[in-house]
Order: C-alpha cells, then structure tokens, then sequence
C-alpha cells in the first residue's frame, strides 16, 4: 500500500465567491517534491438525488452549466446548508428542484469530483416514495422537468444533452442498486 505523501506547506494562493485555489508542497516516500494546485473544500458538502418513481423511471432536471455555456439534463444537486444532514439537503434539493419530497432516502456512495485537482466531494442520495411538495429554490429560472425510464439508460447516455458526469454516476449506481436490490436472495 502507497505511503501518502508528507504535506510539507499548504497555502492559499487564490480565492473567489465560489473558489479557493491552494497550493500544495508535497514530498513523496522516495523523496520526491512537487508542487500541486488543488480547489479546496469549501462548505458543508453537496448531494446529487436520484428519485425514482414507482414505475422505475428517474427524475432529471435541466439546468444551464456556465461551464460549458449550455444546457444539460441531471440529477437534482445541490450543497448542504449548515446544520443538515445530506439526507436533509437532499430531500430540500428535491423539493426545490423538481417539486417532490420523499418518504425514502438512502445514501449510497460519495464521489470525489476529480480528485486529481479538487477536494470537492458529493454525497449520491437514492430518493423513492415521493410526494408532491414544493419549497422555494435559488435557481435564476424555473428548470424543466422530464421523466426517463432507468431500463433506456443506454438510450439516455446517448444524447447530447446528457453530459453531467456526476449524473451519469449517480444514474449508474442507482440502476446497479435497483437491480441488486431485486435480484433474489
């Protein structure tokens, strides 16, 4: 098993409303140094939801991504506000998004976003017995709704507008879930 590296100085070296850029000296357990630049953790986490309905279709939303100037379909997501539980945010997220609440929720998995360079992680929620309820959000424009049956997600995955690889994650580990969780003893 590898030795982690020694962290031989941690620094800020920029910072904005949303970023805080650190750079890192490392030292490595055959004495190798470098010097890494990472996105720093900020906040209390984020959740993707996944809900599912009963018939075994998902719930994705379309949202604008000022990352690549465009829109895309997802998973429901967003951060954990101080004093939740990522259980909580997810149930909040849901409502917000996509004007449902549910009666079950399970945590599956963590997904660091891309460890290489960021320390960002996000929580992957299962949502199933929802209900209508709504809950005021923060999006700057209302986000539209499509349902999506989890047996075509080949068929998903296929389009242009599905790029999110959180939500591609999310989408595969529910459906591995499911089915695993069907299968007989």
């Amino acid at each position: 098993m590898p030795v982690k590296p020694d962290v031989l100085k941690r620094q800020s070296v920029a910072r904005t409303r949303l970023f805080q850029v650190e750079e890192l000296e490392l030292r490595f357990a055959n004495g190798v140094e470098r010097t890494y630049e990472r996105l720093a953790s900020s906040g209390y986490g984020a959740v993707a939801v996944v809900p599912v309905t009963p018939e075994g279709s998902v719930i994705l939303v379309q949202e604008y991504g000022a990352g690549i100037n465009d829109y895309q379909w997802g998973v429901p997501k967003g951060a954990i506000d101080p004093g939740e539980s990522n259980l909580e945010a997810a149930n909040r997220e849901l409502q917000e998004e996509v004007g449902y609440g549910a009666r079950g929720l399970e945590y599956l998995k963590t997904i660091h976003i891309s460890p290489s360079y960021m320390a960002r992680s996000i929580d992957v929620i299962y949502a199933e017995d929802l209900y209508e309820s709504s809950l005021e959000g923060d999006e700057p424009e209302p986000l539209l709704k499509m349902e999506w049956p989890l047996s075509k997600l080949s068929d998903l995955l296929a389009r242009g507008d599905v790029v999110d690889g959180i939500s591609i994650a999310a989408l595969f580990l529910i459906r591995d879930y499911l089915l695993t969780k069907q299968a007989p003893g």
